[in-house]
This record gives structure tokens, C-alpha cells and sequence, in this order.
């Protein structure tokens, strides 16, 4: 099965993360070290997904996880084969 983080989901996610945490695209603009906004927005958008490093300090920021900012779609299926020795 095909799995893939869906950005639109996950920018959707973060806006309702930044709100329910009281911040604005401004704080976390201030806080990442941003010159100017334009990255937060894409992510809001669902036109980019954060970096690694961002998405640490992100999680950091809102209390939560990585796998708590991502929106996954589809699932991961684990195979067992029953002949492995």
C-alpha cells in the first residue's frame, strides 16, 4: 500500500494547532527565525510541508508530536512471511 503525508490535511492541521495554542503566523514567524512569513503561509496552504528541523521546533512549540502535525494518507501494512527461519 502507497502511503503519502497529505500537505493539504497537514497545513489545514497546523493552522487549527497554531489557533487552539493561541499564536499567529507572526509568532511563529518570530520564533522559527523567519525573515518573512511567506514559508508559514505555503505550509498553511498545503503548497509545502515544513523541514525536518522545522518540524522539531514546531513540535516543540505547539507541544506535540511530529506525528501529530502530519496528516497521513493511506496505511501501512506489515508482510510476515511465515517461512522466514
Amino acid at each position: 500500500m502507497y502511503i503519502s503525508i497529505n500537505s493539504e490535511k497537514t497545513g489545514a492541521n497546523l493552522k487549527s494547532l497554531f489557533k487552539s495554542n493561541g499564536y499567529s503566523v507572526r509568532d511563529i514567524q518570530s520564533v522559527m527565525g523567519f525573515e518573512n512569513p511567506q514559508s508559514i503561509y505555503k505550509w498553511l496552504s498545503g503548497r509545502s510541508l515544513p523541514s525536518l528541523d522545522n518540524l522539531v521546533i514546531l513540535s516543540k512549540v505547539l507541544h506535540t508530536t511530529i506525528e501529530d502535525i502530519l496528516v497521513i494518507d493511506g496505511d501501512v501494512v506489515f508482510f510476515i512471511r511465515n517461512n522466514l527461519r
